[in-house]
């Protein structure tokens, strides 16, 4: 997910993309805490677009 994709979603789609990536970083930190999770990079790029999404919703909140 590209951060110009996010500028174009309103505050609503925002917060249930982030909602979306909460849920499934918990499911990968479960994933990681049972031992099932061979590809751990895929964390990483969830806490990532995470943050680019924050990074969205801060700018508009700021306009």
């Amino acid at each position: 997910m590209k951060a110009s994709e996010l500028r174009g979603k309103d505050q609503v789609a925002l917060q249930k993309e982030l909602n979306d990536l909460l849920k499934a970083q918990f499911g990968l930190r479960m994933q990681i805490a049972t031992q099932q999770l061979s590809n751990t990079s895929q964390l990483k790029k969830v806490r990532r677009d995470i943050a680019r999404v924050k990074t969205v919703m801060n700018t508009k909140e700021a306009k």
